[in-house]
């Protein structure tokens, strides 16, 4: 299992905190959350887009286990990402 966790605006707009997957291979970030989007696509079919698009914008930043990783960095059983945006600050 691994254990999907939403920070600021991400939490509001998927309207949850965490979320857990369960996968048999490891893949990318990539393609976890394309997976995420296919199966909520497949669920809800013709309702239009998945709520999960939106962590595949290019200012989201992603931490496996608390380290800063890139969208092709592998995600193992017992992982956890955290999807946050940007931090912006003045």
């Amino acid at each position: 299992m691994i254990k999907l966790v939403f920070f600021a605006r991400l939490r509001e707009q998927l309207g949850l905190s965490e979320h857990r997957v369960t996968l048999s291979d490891n893949l990318t970030v990539q393609a976890l959350v394309e997976h995420l989007i296919a199966s909520d696509v497949d669920s809800n079919a013709g309702r239009g887009n998945s709520k999960w698009q939106l962590l595949l914008a290019d200012e989201v930043v992603v931490a496996k286990n608390q380290q800063v990783v890139d969208r092709y960095t592998f995600v193992e059983k017992g992982d956890e990402l955290a999807f946050f945006p940007p931090v912006t600050g003045g």
